[in-house]
C-alpha cells in the first residue's frame, strides 16, 4: 500500500495466479495508459485479511502469536481469517 501512495503503478494485488503475472510481465515496456490515481484502493476488508495474513506468517503460523501481536483474542482472529480464506 505505502508503495502505491508513493506512485507504484506496476503492480499486482494478491492472490494473483499465474496467468495475471504473466500478462504484468507482457505489459512491463508498454507505456503507462493510465495515471496512478485510476487505480481503485483495496476494500478495507482485503487490507485487514492481507495484514492479517502477512502477521501470521511473520508468527510461523502461529495463531496465538498473531493474535497477540496484531492486540485481538485468537478465536477472532481465527473466526476473521474463515471469513475471507482467499484473500477477497
Amino acid at each position: 500500500m505505502d508503495a502505491v501512495k508513493l506512485g507504484a503503478v506496476h503492480y499486482l494485488a494478491k492472490p494473483a495466479d499465474a496467468e495475471e503475472i504473466l500478462a504484468a510481465f507482457a505489459r512491463a515496456d508498454a507505456p503507462l495508459a493510465v495515471s496512478p490515481g485510476d487505480f481503485p484502493a483495496p476494500s478495507l476488508a482485503r487490507a485487514e485479511w492481507e495484514h492479517m495474513s502477512r502477521v501470521l506468517a511473520d508468527s510461523g503460523g502461529n495463531i496465538s502469536e498473531a493474535a497477540r501481536r496484531l492486540g485481538i483474542h485468537r478465536r477472532s482472529l481465527q473466526r476473521k481469517l474463515q471469513k475471507y480464506p482467499s484473500g477477497e
